[in-house]
């Protein structure tokens, strides 16, 4: 008995290592260079399944945020605002195809983007917005999550986790030992913390690129520090740690966006530019 044991923990074990292996060796073998950023990222999606792949979910999350809003002139501001931001910036040099929505949630103050280039904001963020470079700035920060391909990273880094994860689960779990089965949620626990850094590290990144972007598009980039000013206070003291977050804390945001825009114009921000 004790010998059956041992061998089926053995190959428990062996099969859990070559599941490890594969997951390892599937996320790294599958690297392409950014055509707009110029950095190497291990996704294994292409430009056109992103695509496709954004369009596919774009109607279940209208759905969630109440469906297309329900007023034209919200709705010409964003896609005006949008397609100003993506035809006078590096963003038109990317293969995605932007499209932007304006959805009728008036109470989730809320943006985001699908892979591919499907760019939302619910009518409760538009309203709290005062200018519209802060609306280009908020779409801009979107875009560049697209041009940065962040989904299809996400997706690729969620695939190696799970693939650890659960080879940790099997190499693990003793049978005889109803204990050993909270292990696997120990693992999937620290899983999921590496994948919030990562959507932090995400954020930090886009908000440099709607900088960027929106600068080109010729708005003050400067708009963007009222944004997080607005992000701040809708967070108000109820905000959970930033360790345990998707977004960096709108507060390390506004110290972070001041220095992109430091960098991005050392001699200033130059005069002329859209507030």
């Amino acid at each position: 008995m004790g010998y059956r044991s041992n061998s089926s923990i053995g190959i428990r074990v062996l099969i859990a290592l070559v599941m490890a292996v594969f997951a390892v060796i599937k996320y790294f073998g599958t690297s392409q260079v950014n055509p707009v950023t110029g950095q190497k990222q291990h996704v294994g999606l292409s430009p056109g399944q992103e695509i496709a792949l954004g369009l596919q979910a774009a109607p279940e999350m209208e759905q969630q945020y109440g469906g297309e809003a329900q007023d034209p002139r919200g709705t010409a501001l964003v896609q005006g605002i949008g397609n100003d931001v993506v035809a006078n910036s590096e963003a038109h040099t990317s293969p995605y195809r932007f499209q932007f929505h304006l959805l009728a949630d008036t109470r989730t103050v809320n943006a985001f983007a699908l892979p591919g280039g499907q760019v939302f904001i619910t009518e409760a963020l538009l309203r709290d917005l005062k200018t519209r470079g802060q609306l280009a700035g908020v779409l801009g920060h979107e875009c560049g999550h697209v041009i940065a391909r962040h989904s299809a990273q996400q997706l690729a880094k969620q695939q190696l986790t799970q693939g650890l994860t659960g080879a940790a689960a099997l190499a693990t779990y003793d049978p005889n030992n109803p204990n050993s089965r909270n292990s696997g949620a120990v693992a999937a626990a620290i899983g999921s913390l590496v994948n919030l850094k990562f959507s932090r590290n995400d954020e930090s990144e886009a908000d440099k690129l709607g900088v960027k972007l929106m600068s080109q598009a010729g708005y003050d980039p400067r708009a963007m520090l009222g944004v997080m000013e607005i992000l701040k206070r809708e967070a108000g003291g109820g905000r959970q740690p930033e360790f345990l977050s998707t977004h960096p804390d709108p507060g390390n945001r506004l110290q972070r966006i001041r220095q992109n825009i430091q960098d991005l114009y050392p001699s200033g921000v130059p005069a002329g530019l859209r507030p």
